[in-house]
């Protein structure tokens, strides 16, 4: 399999997200917590200039002060999972060797098991989303992650209507305004996925 490309216009995100995708990716995080009865879920963009992945969305554990930390891209498992391409679950996070203990100790919350999926479009990967302390049943086997990767790349579609190509390195606008349809388009992308995957839950 061919490692998709982190060259991404979104990774010269270096601020918490602007309005459109500040509300956007904090609708994935809520959705992805109640989906899996998770005890917090967040969102990462990949800041591929200063090689960093950035809390974009956080909803649970930590909401109110981790959006806009940043640690190095390759650290965790969050670092394996936006490296790689592929995602992740693990049900004892005290026996993995990727997870980095003294990362999830500064934030002030450290789970005992995760999922993770990388957030895709077009073959790049724009960041890294993760559900802490899903319920049991929720990490139970293959389905639940290939779930949760479906609906990474779906929050990664939505993120693409919100934010277009742009050349690579290019600010990211803050405080850029969408228009009705954009808007409408990337929220209807995400209202139908939580449909999906409450009906399959």
């Amino acid at each position: 399999m061919t490692t998709p490309r982190t060259d991404s216009p979104l990774a010269s995100a270096a601020t918490p997200a602007d309005g459109p995708r500040r509300e956007l990716l904090q609708s994935v995080v809520d959705v992805a917590r109640a989906i899996f009865g998770a005890a917090a879920s967040s969102v990462f963009l990949l800041d591929e200039e200063a090689d960093e992945l950035v809390f974009q969305a956080v909803s649970g554990e930590g909401e109110e002060f981790l959006v806009g930390r940043r640690f190095p891209a390759g650290r965790g498992i969050a670092g394996w999972v936006a490296t790689s391409g592929e995602p992740m679950v693990v049900d004892d996070l005290t026996t993995d060797s990727s997870f980095d203990r003294s990362l999830a100790e500064s934030t002030a919350y450290v789970p005992n098991a995760l999922m993770a999926a990388p957030l895709i479009s077009e073959s790049r990967i724009l960041g890294v989303l993760e559900v802490l302390d899903p319920s049991p049943q929720a990490r139970s086997g293959v389905r639940e992650l290939d779930l949760l990767a479906m609906f990474a790349r779906q929050a990664a579609a939505a993120l693409r209507v919100i934010t277009p190509e742009r050349a690579v390195g290019s600010p990211i606008p803050v405080g850029r305004s969408l228009d009705g349809a954009q808007r409408e388009d990337a929220l209807r992308l995400l209202g139908s996925l939580e449909q999906v995957l409450r009906g399959t839950g």
